[in-house]
């Protein structure tokens, strides 16, 4: 189990996600093993009388995601996390091996196709350009686009936040999505092991990480 209260700002979370490997956002099932839960007090959600909000810990993952040599996405069972560089080739390469690619054809294939056209966009514009554009679709679509993550398919790039009149970012921003080859280059994204070797070796260092926690629940992450 991961310390609470032992990261105080983005650059220790940053150390800690290399020295980890592996780092969901919020709560995993295993007690301790997120970001939420290893933060100090001082950066946990807060709600202020006015109405306002704060959450340090939310604000650093653009900075994170950008500088901080790992992969953020909605990666351990459909939550979000980051994944270091180290240990995102098998990690992607295990997932692609137990996902199916998208279908010739496919939404899945259209979202993924759109993506690597434009580069990169925010969910609003994606959905938009897929043609998801009726209210109840929307729900239906971010099920696509989650599926798209756990498959290892699309990443997250960086946040972009509206600003009000004075220029000032709020709200809770929206994920700039790509494809990992975009955002990390092919190469990154190659691992010369089958999809089990690595599913054992992932497996192996979450073993070494969470001594304590049965494989069905390690399982429940890394599926």
């Amino acid at each position: 189990m991961l310390k609470r209260g032992m990261i105080h700002n983005a650059t220790e979370m940053v150390d800690l996600i290399q020295e980890v490997g592996f780092l969901p956002l919020l709560y995993s099932g295993i007690p301790g093993f997120s970001a939420e839960e290893v933060v100090d007090d001082d950066c946990r959600y807060v709600v202020y009388s006015d109405g306002g909000w704060d959450w340090p810990m939310w604000k650093w993952k653009g900075p994170i995601v950008t500088e901080g040599n790992c992969v953020y996405g909605k990666f351990f069972d459909k939550k979000a996390g980051y994944i270091s560089m180290e240990w995102w080739p098998d990690f992607m390469n295990y997932r692609r091996g137990a996902y199916p690619a998208p279908v010739p054809g496919s939404i899945e294939e259209a979202i993924v196709l759109t993506l690597r056209e434009h580069g990169s966009l925010i969910t609003r514009d994606l959905r938009r350009l897929c043609g998801f554009t009726m209210p109840k679709m929307r729900s239906r679509f971010d099920g696509y686009v989650t599926r798209l993550q756990m498959a290892c398919r699309i990443v997250t790039q960086d946040f972009v936040y509206p600003r009000d009149k004075h220029g000032k970012e709020y709200g809770w921003g929206w994920s700039l999505l790509t494809t990992p080859e975009q955002l990390l280059g092919k190469e990154a994204c190659q691992c010369d092991r089958t999809p089990e070797e690595s599913l054992q070796r992932v497996l192996g260092h979450l073993k070494q990480l969470l001594p304590h926690t049965p494989d069905r629940k390690l399982m429940k992450i890394i599926k």
